[in-house]
């Protein structure tokens, strides 16, 4: 009779749990799916899905070779069953603005709406086995109670929930990096040939899903020393040895079936194009900024063709984003590459303070002793602090999602911590519920819009744009709601400085602006105008209005209204701006532009500079732009005049942007010295 009220129990226990699982796991895919269904097409999207469109018709993979194909086949799957008119000729430009632009002219050039709706849908599956997966890695380490606080605090994370939805590689990466050392986790503890293909079925997930997810072999050779290092007993030492040489071998077979699952996202085929189409640049030309042992290295593993070639394209882009950095925006200041303390602080931003403070409990559980799980706290912490450790040097600082890992395992974490906690004592559990049931609330202040999220300690989700920018606020998602407001506000005309201009088309969402210059417009030769003079509304997004890509001050043409007060904010990330408004930057950009496109009508060109510096003669960049044009036209006293007046703009502007201007011109200047007609 004991026995079958045991039974009993541990099975009304079974059913409890699953319950709170079906709840947690729905309530998420709820709210991943109103965010999904309000977000307008975002910055990688429509390069992403396209690329997975041509992967499946054409077994083309040379169309965003950064990301490796497998989140990208998985959310144009569903697409294959669609009648889609696809671009008939691709561009034939650099890979990078051919993959964008042919990508905004299918999404957009059929009913985006269902394209996005498809896509997205099929990319939410890698957020919903990362959910299950955090329950069930939390059971394993900690037990059944630990698994339901990870999950709760999975399922209203912010970070998770603003990435969930989107057509991007962050979240499948989290999935496969987690489990790639959950598996291993289970090899430790009872190895077998099939937890081992496991390992290797996950880590190929990871080299599949991000170039970042070559990550997971150091991270499982440290785990590996860390289960080496506590071998005890006699000969300790000699015990570490053999232990780790019983952990290299299922590593390296891990390893090996890993690439062997990469070659099979891309068909098992070497070259990038279906015949008949060619990458550009070519591979040995684009390596040839790397450094030299690294472009060795990767001619090598394409002479031997060891990977596919369209990854170790992704590999050179990866690296040279590494070297020549890329501009950062973090506490309200500019920074024209990035800053060792970016990651850290965007984590204490962009996290709640519930799970900052959840997060300090485990700490302090771990230091006391009260919990006393030392290898399930090492395979929490060291791939998350691995993870950091490589972000914080890449110089690469565009968003809280390139560390989104850290939330899967530090969730793990903390429940573990907490749970640890509660059995010492259980008044803990007021304390744990309060912040549970703080974190959650915390997380809807950002719904249905979570990218934009900050904590209460940072002013919450309508001041993130102050601290920080790119992905972590402004990811160009906005424009149905931008429609609303302008609908609402009857406005008929307006002037828009979009942070995804030329990248998403603002015309299918109905939006009458005009579209002002900002950095991809430039790049993508999209269409773009601009007055000296302009009457509003103008509306700035929020990745533009920091002026990270431009630069501070002088250098960007929306300063001015960082200094302004909005009459309207939209989604945390669309600032509209009422009044008249002087624009000299942002007009002299457009006719910069048309200079440098008529290179072969120097005439022309030349007419073209010299309106941009009638526009803004306090304007570096087309002071510069003059300069040259006048050299060219063999002109050399007029060049030197306005390089010296750019020479002089140029020592004005903030430290860290001045010398990119003053070096080369100064060069021109000694170089027109020393050649004097």
């Amino acid at each position: 009779m004991a026995d079958h009220k045991r039974f009993g129990t541990a099975g009304r226990h079974r059913l409890l749990v699953f319950v709170a699982v079906v709840f947690l796991i729905g309530a998420f895919a709820a709210q991943v799916a109103l965010s999904a269904r309000r977000s307008s097409l975002t910055w990688d999207e429509a390069d992403h899905i396209f690329a997975g469109y041509r992967s499946w018709t054409h077994r083309d993979f040379g169309l965003n070779p950064e990301h490796p194909p497998l989140v990208k086949l998985v959310a144009a799957l569903p697409l294959l069953a669609l009648r889609l008119k696809a671009p008939a000729v691709l561009r034939s430009g650099n890979f990078k603005s051919s993959a964008f632009l042919d990508g905004r002219d299918f999404v957009f050039g059929n009913n985006a709406d269902l394209i996005l709706a498809r896509a997205r849908l099929a990319a939410s599956l890698f957020a919903i086995a990362l959910a299950l997966l955090v329950f069930v890695m939390a059971r394993a380490m900690f037990g059944a109670g630990a698994a339901l606080l990870a999950l709760a605090l999975l399922v209203f994370e912010p970070n998770i929930l603003a990435h969930a939805p989107y057509v991007t590689t962050d979240t499948a990466l989290s999935l496969f990096l987690a489990a790639t050392v959950y598996a291993f986790y289970g090899y430790v503890k009872a190895p077998s040939l099939g937890r081992m293909v496991v390992m290797g079925l996950t880590a190929g997930g990871a080299l599949a899903s991000k170039h970042t997810g070559l990550l997971v072999f150091p991270i499982l050779a440290l785990l590996a020393v860390f289960e080496a290092a506590r071998t005890g007993g006699p000969g300790r030492w000699m015990a570490a040895l053999r232990q780790a040489g019983k952990l290299a071998a299922p590593i390296v077979g891990a390893g090996v079936l890993a690439v062997a699952l990469l070659w099979a996202s891309y068909g098992f085929r070497y070259q990038a194009r279906p015949q008949g189409l060619t990458m550009n640049p070519p591979l040995d030309q684009f390596v040839e900024r790397l450094r030299p042992f690294e472009a060795r290295t990767i001619r090598t593993l394409a002479e031997w063709k060891l990977l596919p070639e369209s990854y170790l394209y992704g590999m050179v882009d990866v690296r040279l984003l590494a070297v020549d950095g890329y501009p950062s925006y973090v506490l309200g200041k500019t920074y024209p590459k990035g800053v060792w303390f970016y990651f850290p602080v965007a984590f204490a931003i962009k996290s709640t303070v519930a799970f900052l403070a959840l997060l300090l409990l485990a700490a302090g559980a771990t230091a006391s002793g009260k919990l006393r799980c030392g290898r399930e706290v090492a395979f929490l912490a060291i791939p998350a602090l691995l993870h950091l450790a490589v972000a914080m040097s890449a110089n690469l600082n565009i968003g809280v999602r390139h560390i989104l890992p850290l939330y899967v395992f530090f969730s793990i974490l903390i429940a573990g911590g907490a749970w640890a906690l509660l059995r010492s004592d259980r008044r803990w559990a007021y304390l744990v519920a309060g912040l549970l049931v703080f974190h959650g609330v915390s997380s809807a202040r950002g719904f249905p819009v979570y990218l934009a999220y900050a904590n209460e300690l940072w002013g919450g989700p309508s001041h993130t744009y102050q601290y920080l920018s790119d992905s972590n606020t402004d990811w160009a998602q906005q424009l149905k709601s931008v429609k609303q407001v302008l609908d609402q506000r009857h406005v008929k005309s307006c002037w828009f400085a979009y942070f995804a201009g030329g990248v998403a088309d603002t015309s299918y969402y109905g939006i009458p602006c005009k579209m002002l210059p900002v950095i991809s417009t430039e790049w993508l030769d999209t269409p773009m105008e601009a007055e000296p003079e302009i009457e509003g509304p103008v509306l700035v997004s929020a990745g533009t209005l920091s002026g990270f890509e431009f630069g501070p001050g002088a250098l960007n043409p929306y300063d001015q209204f960082q200094k302004l007060r909005p009459t309207a904010v939209i989604d945390h990330g669309v600032f509209v701006y009422d009044g008249h408004f002087q624009m000299p930057l942002a007009a002299a950009k457009i006719r910069m532009h048309r200079a440098r496109a008529l290179s072969g009508d120097p005439v022309r060109a030349l007419a073209e500079a010299e309106a941009a510096v009638a526009i803004c003669p306090d304007c570096v960049e087309a002071q510069t732009l003059l300069g040259v044009m006048y050299q060219e036209r063999k002109l050399p006293a007029e060049a030197r005049r306005h390089w010296e007046k750019a020479l002089a703009l140029a020592q004005l502007l903030e430290p860290g942007y001045r010398e990119p201007w003053v070096a080369p011109i100064r060069a021109r200047l000694d170089a027109a010295a020393a050649d004097p007609p």
